[in-house]
Protein backbone atom coordinates (compact mmCIF):
# COMPACT_ATOMS: atom_id res chain seq x y z
CA UNK A 1 0.00 0.00 0.00
CA UNK A 2 1.29 3.47 -0.87
CA UNK A 3 2.10 5.82 2.00
CA UNK A 4 2.80 9.50 1.39
CA UNK A 5 5.16 11.10 3.88
CA UNK A 6 5.50 14.44 2.14
CA UNK A 7 3.28 16.62 0.00
CA UNK A 8 5.80 17.00 -2.81
CA UNK A 9 5.60 13.27 -3.58
CA UNK A 10 1.80 13.29 -3.47
CA UNK A 11 1.61 16.25 -5.85
CA UNK A 12 4.19 14.84 -8.23
CA UNK A 13 2.72 11.33 -8.47
CA UNK A 14 -0.82 12.62 -9.01
CA UNK A 15 0.01 15.29 -11.58
CA UNK A 16 -0.79 18.26 -9.36
CA UNK A 17 1.07 21.55 -9.59
CA UNK A 18 4.05 21.75 -7.21
CA UNK A 19 2.96 22.59 -3.68
CA UNK A 20 3.63 26.15 -2.48
CA UNK A 21 4.29 25.04 1.09
CA UNK A 22 6.06 21.84 2.20
CA UNK A 23 3.47 21.18 4.92
CA UNK A 24 0.24 22.58 3.48
CA UNK A 25 -1.34 22.49 0.03
CA UNK A 26 -4.63 22.85 -1.82
CA UNK A 27 -5.79 21.44 -5.14
CA UNK A 28 -8.88 22.66 -6.98
CA UNK A 29 -10.54 19.87 -8.96
CA UNK A 30 -12.08 20.91 -12.27
CA UNK A 31 -14.33 18.04 -13.29
CA UNK A 32 -11.87 15.28 -12.41
CA UNK A 33 -10.17 14.57 -9.13
CA UNK A 34 -8.52 11.28 -8.22
CA UNK A 35 -5.60 10.23 -6.10
CA UNK A 36 -3.53 7.33 -7.36
CA UNK A 37 -6.30 4.87 -8.29
CA UNK A 38 -5.18 2.64 -5.41
CA UNK A 39 -5.32 2.39 -1.64
CA UNK A 40 -3.05 4.81 0.16
CA UNK A 41 -2.33 6.37 3.52
CA UNK A 42 -0.51 9.58 4.40
CA UNK A 43 0.83 11.78 7.19
CA UNK A 44 -1.74 14.46 6.33
CA UNK A 45 -5.18 15.57 7.34
CA UNK A 46 -7.28 15.86 4.20
CA UNK A 47 -10.39 17.98 3.69
CA UNK A 48 -12.30 17.63 0.45
CA UNK A 49 -15.44 19.01 -1.15
CA UNK A 50 -17.04 17.17 -4.10
CA UNK A 51 -20.22 16.74 -6.07
CA UNK A 52 -19.60 13.29 -7.43
CA UNK A 53 -21.06 12.36 -10.82
CA UNK A 54 -19.28 9.02 -11.17
CA UNK A 55 -16.44 7.06 -9.65
CA UNK A 56 -15.78 5.42 -6.30
CA UNK A 57 -14.35 6.65 -3.03
CA UNK A 58 -13.45 3.90 -0.58
CA UNK A 59 -12.92 5.31 2.85
CA UNK A 60 -11.54 2.82 5.33
CA UNK A 61 -12.47 0.16 2.74
CA UNK A 62 -16.11 1.24 2.98
CA UNK A 63 -17.90 2.90 0.07
CA UNK A 64 -18.35 6.53 0.92
CA UNK A 65 -21.72 8.26 0.46
CA UNK A 66 -21.13 11.04 -2.08
CA UNK A 67 -24.43 11.28 -3.91
CA UNK A 68 -24.87 14.97 -3.08
CA UNK A 69 -22.58 17.91 -2.56
CA UNK A 70 -20.53 16.78 0.37
CA UNK A 71 -17.40 17.17 2.41
CA UNK A 72 -15.00 14.42 3.42
CA UNK A 73 -12.40 14.40 6.15
CA UNK A 74 -9.42 12.06 6.52
CA UNK A 75 -6.98 11.75 9.41
CA UNK A 76 -3.31 10.81 9.04
CA UNK A 77 -2.72 7.11 8.34
CA UNK A 78 -6.31 6.31 7.45
CA UNK A 79 -6.80 4.13 4.39
CA UNK A 80 -8.48 5.76 1.41
CA UNK A 81 -8.93 4.95 -2.27
CA UNK A 82 -10.31 7.23 -5.01
CA UNK A 83 -11.07 5.78 -8.45
CA UNK A 84 -12.19 7.43 -11.71
CA UNK A 85 -13.79 10.42 -10.04
CA UNK A 86 -15.81 12.77 -12.23
CA UNK A 87 -17.46 15.75 -10.61
CA UNK A 88 -20.65 17.60 -11.49
CA UNK A 89 -19.00 20.85 -10.42
CA UNK A 90 -15.67 22.07 -9.15
CA UNK A 91 -14.35 20.60 -5.93
CA UNK A 92 -11.23 20.93 -3.86
CA UNK A 93 -8.76 18.93 -1.81
CA UNK A 94 -6.83 20.42 1.08
CA UNK A 95 -3.82 18.67 2.63
CA UNK A 96 -2.49 19.59 6.07
CA UNK A 97 0.62 17.78 7.26
CA UNK A 98 0.30 17.01 10.96
CA UNK A 99 3.58 18.89 11.56
CA UNK A 100 1.96 22.07 10.18
CA UNK A 101 -0.23 22.10 13.31
CA UNK A 102 2.60 21.80 15.83
CA UNK A 103 2.44 24.59 18.42
CA UNK A 104 -0.99 25.72 17.25
CA UNK A 105 -4.27 25.29 19.17
CA UNK A 106 -5.67 23.42 16.17
CA UNK A 107 -3.21 20.58 16.89
CA UNK A 108 -5.50 19.45 19.73
CA UNK A 109 -8.78 20.95 18.53
CA UNK A 110 -8.81 19.00 15.26
CA UNK A 111 -8.83 15.72 17.20
CA UNK A 112 -12.20 16.61 18.72
CA UNK A 113 -14.03 16.59 15.39
CA UNK A 114 -15.54 13.14 14.99
CA UNK A 115 -16.31 13.63 11.31
CA UNK A 116 -12.64 12.80 10.70
CA UNK A 117 -13.43 9.20 11.69
CA UNK A 118 -13.77 7.21 8.49
CA UNK A 119 -15.75 4.44 10.16
CA UNK A 120 -18.85 6.65 9.89
CA UNK A 121 -19.09 5.66 6.17
CA UNK A 122 -21.29 8.70 5.54
CA UNK A 123 -20.22 11.96 3.99
CA UNK A 124 -21.04 15.34 5.49
CA UNK A 125 -23.74 16.67 3.15
CA UNK A 126 -24.07 20.42 2.80
CA UNK A 127 -26.90 22.65 1.64
CA UNK A 128 -26.35 25.28 -1.11
CA UNK A 129 -26.09 27.99 1.54
CA UNK A 130 -23.58 25.96 3.55
CA UNK A 131 -21.66 25.23 0.37
CA UNK A 132 -21.29 28.98 -0.26
CA UNK A 133 -19.82 29.43 3.22
CA UNK A 134 -17.26 26.66 2.63
CA UNK A 135 -16.20 28.09 -0.74
CA UNK A 136 -15.80 31.58 0.75
CA UNK A 137 -13.40 30.20 3.35
CA UNK A 138 -11.61 28.15 0.71
CA UNK A 139 -11.02 31.28 -1.39
CA UNK A 140 -9.48 33.06 1.59
CA UNK A 141 -7.15 30.12 2.18
CA UNK A 142 -6.36 29.88 -1.53
CA UNK A 143 -5.51 33.57 -1.73
CA UNK A 144 -3.07 33.28 1.17
CA UNK A 145 -1.60 30.04 -0.18
CA UNK A 146 -1.04 31.28 -3.75
CA UNK A 147 0.52 34.64 -2.84
CA UNK A 148 4.02 35.10 -1.45
CA UNK A 149 3.83 33.50 1.97
CA UNK A 150 5.37 35.30 4.92
CA UNK A 151 5.52 35.00 8.70
CA UNK A 152 1.76 35.69 8.95
CA UNK A 153 0.63 33.15 6.36
CA UNK A 154 0.50 30.07 8.57
CA UNK A 155 -1.61 31.80 11.21
CA UNK A 156 -4.01 33.22 8.62
CA UNK A 157 -4.34 29.88 6.81
CA UNK A 158 -4.94 27.94 10.02
CA UNK A 159 -7.40 30.54 11.32
CA UNK A 160 -9.53 30.00 8.22
CA UNK A 161 -9.11 26.22 8.38
CA UNK A 162 -10.23 26.38 12.01
CA UNK A 163 -13.31 28.40 11.00
CA UNK A 164 -14.09 25.92 8.22
CA UNK A 165 -13.93 23.02 10.68
CA UNK A 166 -16.18 24.82 13.14
CA UNK A 167 -18.75 25.37 10.40
CA UNK A 168 -18.40 21.70 9.46
CA UNK A 169 -19.14 20.79 13.07
CA UNK A 170 -22.32 22.87 12.90
CA UNK A 171 -23.33 21.13 9.66
CA UNK A 172 -22.48 17.78 11.22
CA UNK A 173 -24.83 18.41 14.14
CA UNK A 174 -27.55 19.59 11.76
CA UNK A 175 -27.19 16.42 9.70
CA UNK A 176 -28.07 14.30 12.74
CA UNK A 177 -31.38 16.13 13.02
CA UNK A 178 -32.23 16.18 9.31
CA UNK A 179 -31.31 12.53 8.76
CA UNK A 180 -33.05 11.06 11.78
CA UNK A 181 -34.10 8.03 9.76
CA UNK A 182 -30.43 6.98 9.88
CA UNK A 183 -29.54 7.89 13.44
CA UNK A 184 -32.92 6.95 14.92
CA UNK A 185 -32.13 3.24 14.78
CA UNK A 186 -28.83 3.46 16.61
CA UNK A 187 -30.11 2.94 20.16
CA UNK A 188 -32.04 -0.16 19.07
CA UNK A 189 -29.00 -1.60 17.30
CA UNK A 190 -26.85 -0.74 20.32
CA UNK A 191 -29.19 -2.60 22.69
CA UNK A 192 -29.30 -5.66 20.41
CA UNK A 193 -25.50 -5.80 20.49
CA UNK A 194 -25.57 -5.55 24.29
CA UNK A 195 -28.08 -8.42 24.39
CA UNK A 196 -25.76 -10.53 22.23
CA UNK A 197 -22.76 -9.62 24.39
CA UNK A 198 -24.49 -10.75 27.57
CA UNK A 199 -26.21 -13.85 26.12
CA UNK A 200 -22.95 -15.11 24.61
CA UNK A 201 -21.21 -15.03 27.99
CA UNK A 202 -18.72 -12.31 27.06
CA UNK A 203 -19.43 -10.42 30.28
CA UNK A 204 -17.96 -13.29 32.26
CA UNK A 205 -15.08 -13.94 29.88
CA UNK A 206 -14.10 -10.41 28.87
CA UNK A 207 -15.70 -8.10 31.41
CA UNK A 208 -17.48 -4.85 30.61
CA UNK A 209 -17.74 -4.01 26.91
CA UNK A 210 -15.90 -0.85 25.92
CA UNK A 211 -17.36 1.94 23.82
CA UNK A 212 -14.80 1.10 21.13
CA UNK A 213 -15.96 -2.52 21.09
CA UNK A 214 -19.60 -1.51 20.70
CA UNK A 215 -18.75 0.99 17.98
CA UNK A 216 -16.80 -1.64 16.07
CA UNK A 217 -19.79 -4.01 16.19
CA UNK A 218 -21.97 -1.25 14.75
CA UNK A 219 -19.34 -0.40 12.09
CA UNK A 220 -18.95 3.21 13.19
CA UNK A 221 -16.35 5.07 15.21
CA UNK A 222 -16.54 5.45 18.97
CA UNK A 223 -16.80 9.23 18.75
CA UNK A 224 -19.50 9.10 16.09
CA UNK A 225 -21.45 6.52 18.11
CA UNK A 226 -21.46 8.75 21.16
CA UNK A 227 -22.51 11.77 19.07
CA UNK A 228 -25.42 9.90 17.49
CA UNK A 229 -26.63 8.45 20.80
CA UNK A 230 -26.29 11.82 22.51
CA UNK A 231 -28.36 13.47 19.78
CA UNK A 232 -30.97 10.71 19.81
CA UNK A 233 -31.34 9.99 23.52
CA UNK A 234 -29.37 12.61 25.42
CA UNK A 235 -27.00 9.97 26.78
CA UNK A 236 -23.51 8.91 25.73
CA UNK A 237 -22.48 5.41 24.65
CA UNK A 238 -20.85 4.76 28.04
CA UNK A 239 -24.00 5.87 29.85
CA UNK A 240 -26.06 3.46 27.75
CA UNK A 241 -23.70 0.61 28.65
CA UNK A 242 -24.05 1.47 32.34
CA UNK A 243 -27.85 1.78 32.14
CA UNK A 244 -28.10 -1.60 30.43
CA UNK A 245 -25.89 -3.34 33.00
CA UNK A 246 -27.62 -1.76 35.99
CA UNK A 247 -30.96 -2.91 34.57
CA UNK A 248 -29.51 -6.40 34.25
CA UNK A 249 -28.12 -6.13 37.80
CA UNK A 250 -31.55 -5.22 39.19
CA UNK A 251 -33.06 -8.28 37.52
CA UNK A 252 -30.38 -10.60 38.89
CA UNK A 253 -30.47 -9.11 42.37
CA UNK A 254 -34.21 -9.84 42.49
CA UNK A 255 -34.16 -13.28 40.90
CA UNK A 256 -30.87 -14.90 41.90
CA UNK A 257 -29.50 -16.22 45.19
CA UNK A 258 -25.93 -15.00 44.67
CA UNK A 259 -24.34 -12.28 46.76
CA UNK A 260 -24.01 -8.71 45.48
CA UNK A 261 -20.32 -9.23 44.81
CA UNK A 262 -20.97 -12.45 42.86
CA UNK A 263 -23.56 -10.74 40.70
CA UNK A 264 -21.30 -7.74 40.16
CA UNK A 265 -18.42 -9.95 39.02
CA UNK A 266 -20.74 -11.95 36.76
CA UNK A 267 -21.71 -8.66 35.10
CA UNK A 268 -18.09 -7.86 34.37
CA UNK A 269 -17.39 -5.46 37.23
CA UNK A 270 -13.99 -6.24 38.71
CA UNK A 271 -14.32 -3.47 41.30
CA UNK A 272 -17.23 -3.96 43.70
CA UNK A 273 -17.09 -0.41 45.06
CA UNK A 274 -17.31 0.97 41.50
CA UNK A 275 -20.37 -1.22 40.82
CA UNK A 276 -21.99 -0.06 44.09
CA UNK A 277 -21.40 3.62 43.32
CA UNK A 278 -22.76 3.26 39.80
CA UNK A 279 -25.79 1.28 41.02
CA UNK A 280 -26.60 3.87 43.67
CA UNK A 281 -26.26 6.68 41.15
CA UNK A 282 -28.73 5.02 38.76
CA UNK A 283 -31.16 3.44 41.24
CA UNK A 284 -30.93 5.75 44.24
CA UNK A 285 -29.88 3.06 46.74
CA UNK A 286 -27.05 0.59 47.20
CA UNK A 287 -27.31 -2.87 45.62
CA UNK A 288 -27.24 -4.44 49.10
CA UNK A 289 -30.27 -2.42 50.19
CA UNK A 290 -32.01 -3.09 46.86
CA UNK A 291 -31.54 -6.85 47.33
CA UNK A 292 -32.81 -6.73 50.91
CA UNK A 293 -35.95 -4.85 49.89
CA UNK A 294 -36.53 -7.34 47.05
CA UNK A 295 -36.46 -10.23 49.51
CA UNK A 296 -38.97 -8.66 51.85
Amino acid sequence: MKHYKNLSELHRENGFSPNENPLFSIVQCNGMCSLGEREFTSDFYMIGFKKLKSGVILYGRTKYDHDCGSMMFVKPRQIIEMKNLHLDEDGFLMFIHEDFLNGHTLHNEIKKYHYFDYETNEALHVSPKEETTIWELYRKIENEYQNNQDEFSREIILANVDTMLKYAQRFYKRQFINRSEISGKTVSRFMKEMDLYVSSGLLTNKGLPSVHYMAEKLAISAGYLTDVLKQESGKTALEHIHIYLISEAKNRLKSQDGTVSEIAYALGFENLSYFSRLFKKEVGMTPVLFKKQSLN
